[in-house]
């Protein structure tokens, strides 16, 4: 495979995030101005703004576990080594997996197997199943990028890390490397 269909299957969570906010933010916006402007409504637009942000929020937990980016208490992690954060993080993430594993087994059977075939959306007419067919999907995605980052992070040894966590970090060494006469009041706090 060439660089850039990796790229693509590495990054496919964000451009799909991309892709369905702007489509729905536009659908909004084309329905406000509809109602503003015509006095018209366009009745599917809503539906499927909604339907399209549900994926959307899906999508983006699973680019949250492919950047590693999910909130966690690390607070107790302060009181313990290099060796036992990961042993404590591994441990949270094997759980982690083993619920998404069980949940996209009920979701799948829920959505293939005990859903009504005729259950369709009130405005659009679609099958639901499309609509909750986002869960199966998205937690495997999100257990593909959990997998992924523990390789990255115990295999290749490369640091994976929140990008907030880094932003904040970064802060905190270029206010630390201010001198005095550079900070308000001179250095006096």
């Amino acid at each position: 495979m060439s660089k850039k269909v990796l790229h693509f299957f590495d990054n496919i969570e964000s451009y799909i995030c991309r892709t369905l906010l702007a489509v729905f933010v536009c659908l909004l916006f084309m329905q406000i101005l509809a109602r503003e402007l015509a006095g018209y409504s366009f009745s599917w637009t809503e539906e499927l703004s909604t339907y399209m942000f549900v994926w959307f929020v899906f999508f983006g937990a699973s680019y949250a576990a492919r950047m590693s980016a999910h909130n966690r208490v690390t607070f107790q992690l302060n009181f313990l080594g290099p060796k036992g954060i990961r042993l404590v993080e591994g441990f949270a993430d094997l759980f982690w997996i083993a619920f998404n594993v069980y949940f996209v087994y009920l979701s799948f059977t829920f959505v293939f197997f005990k859903m009504n075939l005729f259950w369709k959306s009130q405005t659009l007419g679609v099958p639901m199943k499309y609509v909750y067919l986002i869960l199966p999907i998205a937690f495997t995605l999100m257990t593909i990028r959990i997998i992924q980052v523990n390789y990255l992070k115990l295999v290749k040894g490369i640091d994976v890390r929140d990008p907030d966590k880094v932003e904040v970090e970064k802060m905190i060494q270029e206010g630390s490397e201010t001198p005095d006469a550079e900070k308000p009041n001179g250095g006096t706090a």
